[in-house]
């Protein structure tokens, strides 16, 4: 049985030997990292780990950039960066299947034209820090050696006789760094209590303080150390409700709009907790959900999208989550990944309410904000997120994909609106790719969901995708009513 410092160490590995193409500039440049571990027994019976997909990057563009082409990557999160690489990885394992070629994934299903994951072969998630949103809002401790970025000063506390709704926006710029936006590293405020944080209902006193009742049970750990590292997080978490708390680690991701929005409080009572999220742009809203409600989806509808979902006879999820060395709350990660969606009932044949293991590294990636201000050296220029976003992935063609802005990382602006200028993981590529499994596959050995349509749009393949659009809104219905959904102009390209 693998460890979470295996895991982590595993995927840093893979970093390292990539390409230094579209890696941050050492001690200046700073990024988050993801990755999709396949796990899988060998004809041995040994068991094997293997980095199927891999992703960095901090940034996500803002509305009015989308593209109804269907050519530009909207987020660029490390965590989606890798999920989405990891779906170029399913679709050549399902035509290596369908062909005869003998994919090392799947193997036929009961149903005519579906397939399934073959027996031992698992997935899991690393990324190197918490995924932004409701994961993120993290309690803590005064130490301030411990924590990533300097407090506000006492006296930026909002003073008795002003415009509190004001003055509540001037601290929260006071608070935010010049990153604010793309950066999804915490920021944190000086403390001071009020009655919101009592009164709040899905305030962070009332999810400490009631999250061992309220938690639902978790899925079961492995002896050995896996299940040892859990005690010694919930041991930690409960010392933590214990203390005096005084503060939290923040998140930059906003609350959707037309849903409750955060307190802006100091201390405690900045954030409400629970909420779906949208990451910030720069300077413009965007239509990007958190990492967090992102992964709290898939444990629900699986991590493999619609589109295979017609060649698939069940959902894939993820067996696990790891997380690396950073500020980390196990309650907080299982209230934002796992209770949100515990109670999501009626869903389709094939989908089913699947709770990752929640395990933490002790290993901090090279490359984190914290690091990477450590080891800055005066004159070397300012600490800022890397611009760049990596994907590769464990395909036979073009494996690595390197992007800024949505686009081919280096491409000029005569290239734009052309296919040398797209990602290989943005939607219209992986559209093409999907389209391309259905050329090759017999017709009689088609899924029943693609037989006898007259499909021509990314939109009508998505939406024939029945048993996926069933799960989808009883998601939507029973735990994530605001959900953020693209507009179908966006989505009609070929």
């Amino acid at each position: 049985m693998w460890t979470a410092d295996e895991i982590s160490k595993l995927c840093y590995q893979r970093f390292s030997e990539l390409p230094k193409r579209g890696k941050p500039e050492p001690d200046r440049e700073w990024t988050l990292l993801a990755a999709v571990v396949k796990c899988s027994v060998s004809p041995n019976q040994e068991k094997v780990e293997e980095v199927v997909s891999l992703g960095t990057g901090t940034k996500c563009i803002g509305r009015s950039a989308m593209s109804s082409k269907g050519d530009v990557l909207n987020d660029s999160h490390a965590e989606v960066i890798a999920r989405r690489g990891c779906i170029r990885y399913l679709t050549e394992q399902l035509r290596m299947a369908v062909c005869g070629q003998g994919s090392t994934v799947f193997c036929q299903g009961e149903e005519m034209g579906k397939w399934k994951v073959q027996s031992g072969v698992s997935f899991l998630f690393f990324t190197s820090h918490t995924p932004c949103g409701d994961a993120s809002i993290i309690p803590m401790m005064i130490d301030r050696q411990s924590q990533p970025c300097q407090p506000i000063k006492a006296d930026a506390i909002i003073p008795n006789g002003t415009n509190e709704k004001a003055e509540r926006v001037n601290l929260k710029r006071r608070a935010e760094t010049q990153t604010d936006g793309i950066n999804k590293h915490p920021r944190l405020e000086e403390p001071e209590k009020s009655e919101d944080e009592l009164q709040c209902g899905g305030s962070l006193v009332e999810n400490l303080t009631e999250s061992s009742a309220q938690a639902p049970a978790e899925s079961p750990r492995p002896a050995g150390e896996n299940a040892l590292t859990n005690v010694v997080l919930k041991q930690r978490d409960n010392v933590l409700t214990q203390q005096s708390l005084q503060d939290i680690h923040r998140t930059g991701a906003k609350c959707v709009p037309g849903g409750p929005e955060d307190p802006l409080q100091p201390g405690l009572g900045y954030h409400s907790t629970g909420l779906l999220r949208v990451k910030p742009g720069r300077g413009e809203p965007t239509l990007s959900l958190s990492c967090s409600d992102k992964l709290a989806r898939w444990a629900v509808l699986g991590f493999q999208g619609a589109l295979l979902s017609h060649y698939l006879q069940g959902a894939v999820y993820f067996s696990a989550i790891v997380v690396g060395r950073c500020p980390y709350s196990h309650q907080t990660m299982q209230r934002a990944l796992i209770t949100r969606c515990s109670e999501v009932t009626a869903l389709p044949a094939g989908f089913r309410v699947q709770p990752p293991e929640l395990l933490q590294s002790s290993l901090e990636f090279a490359h984190s904000q914290a690091q990477t201000e450590h080891n800055h050296q005066p004159g070397k220029g300012r600490v800022s997120p890397c611009g760049a976003a990596i994907s590769w992935c464990a395909v036979s063609d073009q494996p690595l994909d390197v992007t800024a802005n949505g686009y081919k990382h280096g491409v000029t602006k005569k290239a734009l609106g052309t296919s040398k200028a797209r990602s290989l993981i943005c939607k219209v590529e992986l559209f093409h790719s999907f389209l391309s499994l259905l050329a090759v596959t017999d017709k009689s050995h088609l899924p029943e969901s693609l037989r006898g349509k007259e499909l021509q749009t990314y939109w009508d393949y998505k939406q024939v995708a029945q048993s996926y659009q069933q799960a989808s809104l009883q998601l939507r219905s029973q735990a994530f009513p605001l959900w953020l959904r693209s507009d179908r102009d966006l989505l009609q390209f070929h």
